[in-house]
Formats: C-alpha cells, sequence, structure tokens
C-alpha cells in the first residue's frame, strides 16, 4: 500500500476549515503487522475511510496492490478485509448465523464460516447468540467476518479498544498468526505496549503528517549507539574513565549512566581497564511509548531496562 500527499479538510459549523490530513505519505509494505500510530485527532481514522474509499481526499494518491483507489476500488476491494468502526451483528442470531447471513451477501460458500470461526477460535461458541458474547469475542467475529473473502489486506482501527487484558492478548495473537501466514495487517491503535510486542514495522503520524516511519527495531534503536547504566563502588573514577572515551556520561549516587558508548562490552572494558569494577550492567533501550511521546512533541524521551548481565558480560 502507498500513499503520497494525501490531503482531507473539513468545515466545521462555524465554516471554519480544519485540516484532518495534511499532505501524508505512507507505505506499508506487503506481509506483517504494520502499526499506524498518532495522537488522538492525528487523521488516522481519517486516513483508513479514505483507503477504504469511504470518504474522499481533496489531494494525493492511494495505490492498493499496485492500483489506484478510489477509481479503481471495485478491482480490489475483494482482496481488503476492515473493521473500522465497532461491529454491526444481528444481536438475537447466533455468531454462526451472523456470519452465514454475511456470507450469502458477499457470495462466499458457508464451508467458509467454519473456517473462520475456527481460525479466530470461536467455532465452540458460534451456537451463542451475539448479545451474550464478550467483547472480545464480539471483535474476534468481527475479525472472522473480514477473513470470509479470505483477504490479503486486513486493516483495523483501534481492536483492542476496551477490552481486558485477556481480550487484547488474543487479538494480539490473531493479529500476529495473520500476519505470518503472509498476510499484511494495518492496525491502528493507541495501545503502544500493545503495537510493540506485536508489530513489525510502524508509522507515527501527528498532525494529519508523517513524522517517522520504519521497522519496529529501527525506530526503537533511534539515533547513536546503545545506553549503559553500571552501578560501581567508585563513580568519580568511573566518570572519568568513561568521559575519557569521549561518552556522554550522568552520575547518580553509584549509578553511572553512559550514552554513545558502542555497547556494554565496551563500557566495561573502558572500566576494567582502570581498575574498576562494575556491580551490574544494565543496557537501556526506548520503548514505543517513549519514541511516540518524542516524536508527536508530548514529552522527551525515555529509556527502560532491556536486559540485566552481571558484571563482565558481554
Amino acid at each position: 500500500m502507498r500513499v503520497r500527499g494525501l490531503r482531507k479538510t473539513y468545515r466545521t459549523f462555524s465554516l471554519r476549515e480544519v485540516v484532518a490530513v495534511d499532505h501524508l505519505d505512507l507505505t506499508v509494505p506487503a506481509g506483517g503487522v504494520h502499526a499506524f500510530l498518532g495522537p488522538n485527532g492525528s487523521g488516522k481514522t481519517t486516513t483508513i475511510r479514505m483507503l477504504l474509499g469511504l470518504a474522499r481526499p481533496d489531494a494525493g494518491s492511494v495505490h492498493l496492490f499496485g492500483t489506484p483507489v478510489p477509481e479503481r476500488l471495485p478491482d480490489v476491494i475483494g482482496r481488503v478485509g476492515a473493521i473500522v468502526e465497532n461491529p454491526k451483528f444481528v444481536p438475537g442470531f447466533s455468531g454462526r448465523r451472523n456470519l452465514r447471513l454475511l456470507a450469502t451477501a458477499v457470495d462466499v460458500p458457508h464451508t467458509r464460516v467454519e473456517e473462520v470461526l475456527e481460525r479466530v477460535g470461536l467455532r465452540d461458541r458460534g451456537v451463542d447468540q451475539f448479545r451474550r458474547y464478550s467483547l472480545g469475542m464480539k471483535q474476534r467475529l468481527a475479525i472472522a467476518a473480514t477473513l470470509l473473502k479470505d483477504p490479503d489486506l486486513l486493516i483495523f482501527d483501534e481492536p483492542t479498544n476496551g477490552l481486558d487484558p485477556e481480550g487484547i492478548r488474543d487479538i494480539r495473537a490473531t493479529m500476529r498468526g495473520l500476519a505470518d501466514e503472509g498476510r499484511t495487517v494495518l492496525v491502528s491503535s493507541h495501545i503502544l505496549a500493545e503495537v510493540e510486542q506485536v508489530a513489525d514495522t510502524v508509522s507515527v503520524v501527528a498532525r494529519g503528517r508523517l513524522v517517522a516511519e520504519g521497522t519496529v527495531a529501527g525506530l526503537l534503536a533511534g539515533e547513536g549507539s546503545a545506553r549503559v547504566r553500571v552501578t560501581v563502588a567508585d563513580p568519580a573514577r568511573a566518570h572519568a574513565l568513561l568521559a575519557a572515551r569521549g561518552w556522554a556520561v550522568q552520575v547518580d549516587g553509584r549509578t553511572v549512566e553512559v550514552a554513545g558508548a558502542p555497547g556494554p562490552s565496551h563500557v566495561n572494558e573502558a572500566l576494567a581497564r582502570g581498575e574498576v569494577f562494575a556491580d551490574e550492567v544494565v543496557v537501556l533501550r526506548r520503548d514505543l511509548e517513549s519514541v511516540f511521546l518524542e516524536l508527536t512533541g508530548a514529552r522527551p524521551s525515555t529509556v527502560r531496562p532491556d536486559a540485566v548481565a552481571p558484571a563482565g558480560a558481554a
């Protein structure tokens, strides 16, 4: 999927023009889970609606599978499944009956219903009425509905919104499983810790514009080298040894934090050469939430412990 120069404006009741999407560029690679992140009001849902032909852009281009949309959306819509708003099903019908109605509407054999119920873990609950489903089960049924046409691209807008931890875990596992089958999953979400666990690539938008794009690993790595925190008996001596290497050093009690070193082994080596031996070495990395907040201007980036190694370990 490729988006270039996408723009969408709205007029309020007072006739004031509001820019929802502002010359947005977006690239979603084929296969894997791609996270689409941004603060509330950053244009994520508006962008998704334009991808699906539910809103028409004022300017720019959108290509799905190399095909321009909305001009030729009918040519590719069968390869796309999406959950953009709350799933709509008949409350008094069973999950299975709801899916059979949809299968008939999209000219899919009813045998496919059993396959997608199995795929989302609802086959044993297919006889239950939709109204008796938990919120997580309702979301899984919605995913089952998107799978009826066996799509190559799935688009989920806040799929875990309002779910409990178990429901979030189930949806995360389902998205990861779909991607592992070779499908492309585009997910918009504000639960960044969950996205970090499941996404391969990411795009971050703010005020309708792209501010960062790439692999999750690359985004977390950021600019520069690793940050390392060591605990030592002689922090003043450690500061002198590490600063002499040209690294940025901060001291807090017996804790010394180093930025700019190639890795923890280099920090350990520099200390050992000066006969300062660390009691603990911790590699620090940014998490997706801190990167997101930094990129969108909410607050400075922070780091969290990634791995703890005993002194002397590489």
